[in-house]
């Protein structure tokens, strides 16, 4: 190769790599834009976090929904309009039972005040994510920013990559695995349900006609089956009371839901599966031997997986100046 031509192919190596690592997620991103955002973010939270107990585990949920289905991109919080001809996320089977809409949107308003059209949805939801569990004394993890949202949001595309509350460790071996997230992963997310609800409905099946028995699911604790159905879940087909998935402690992110599950006490079908295999009941064993601040330490690991799922940055999508609508 003669001079200019090594010349131009440095250069072009080099614009490439710029181009590259401009398009990245990074700490701090918003620190010259918009330097107050990420502590408005965790303001908001403190404030209201401690009035909603329940909410720090919704909003993971929605961060969840929102990743597993075209990646981290807010596509769950835009509204269905006459002009897209279809239904989005939000209103679709899985995200039903999804909430939190509102306390973005109360974020994204004071963020708008601060620093028109910078910050993304996509940010706030993973900022909202990480400081609602911080707030109820759980475990932090680095949120690098610089999403951007999503222009796209199809109601029928939740209906495979979201798992299921009924699914067994197979398929949710294969969900997770198309996130590029592995068994590891799996186990210590599925930590999140310390603090999390779960509507009857998402396991009544498993009281009342587990695969078409017409009994319980015989993995299920029978003393549990039955306090559910007396005092809980009393009729096959409520769909409206919220069951504590970890009974004791739902205020408090511990260990105590793997303890749980080892006793055949965790509410979903997707919650036993974990204990199905000798390589997930391995894991689940390995962190009740650990201290609570490995979990913590292997938890955020994980999240920080999570919340860099096929995100969009550089030029790519949209800052929404209003969370439920493309601009």
């Amino acid at each position: 190769m003669n001079t200019f031509g090594s010349f131009v192919f440095v250069i072009v190596v080099v614009l490439g790599l710029f181009e590259s690592g401009h398009a990245d997620l990074q700490m701090g991103f918003y620190s010259k834009s918009c330097p107050k955002a990420e502590k408005i973010v965790q303001d908001y939270v403190n404030k209201h976090i401690p009035n909603a107990p329940s909410l720090p585990a919704a909003l993971i949920r929605l961060h969840f929904h929102d990743c597993f289905v075209r990646g981290c991109d807010a596509s769950i919080l835009l509204n269905s309009t006459s002009s897209t001809g279809n239904q989005t996320e939000k209103f679709a089977i899985p995200n039903l039972t999804v909430r939190g809409f509102g306390f973005i949107d109360g974020v994204k308003s004071l963020l708008e005040k601060e620093c028109p059209g910078i910050v993304s949805c996509a940010d706030i939801i993973t900022l909202v994510a990480r400081d609602s569990i911080v707030a109820t004394g759980g475990p932090s993890w680095k949120v690098p920013t610089g999403r951007r949202d999503g222009l796209i949001s199809n109601g029928t595309e939740t209906l495979g990559p979201i798992p299921a509350p009924t699914s067994n460790l197979s398929t949710l071996q294969t969900d997770f695995s198309r996130q590029g997230l592995d068994l590891k992963d799996l186990v210590v997310l599925s930590g999140a349900h310390t603090v999390g609800f779960g509507h009857c409905s998402s396991f009544s099946a498993r009281l009342y006609n587990f695969n078409g028995t017409g009994n319980p699911d015989p993995s299920f604790d029978s003393e549990y089956v039955a306090n559910l159905k007396a005092r809980k879940c009393k009729s096959a087909n409520d769909t409206t009371t919220r069951v504590e998935m970890d009974p004791g402690s739902v205020r408090t992110f511990d260990l105590s839901y793997y303890t749980l599950l080892l006793k055949r006490r965790g509410l979903f079908q997707s919650d036993a599966a974990l204990t199905t295999s000798s390589t997930t009941k391995a894991l689940i064993t390995q962190l009740l031997q650990g201290s609570i601040e490995n979990f913590y330490a292997e938890f955020a690991k994980s999240m920080e997986k999570m919340g860099q799922i096929g995100v969009l940055t550089g030029s790519s999508g949209e800052v929404r100046k209003n969370c439920a609508f493309v601009n």
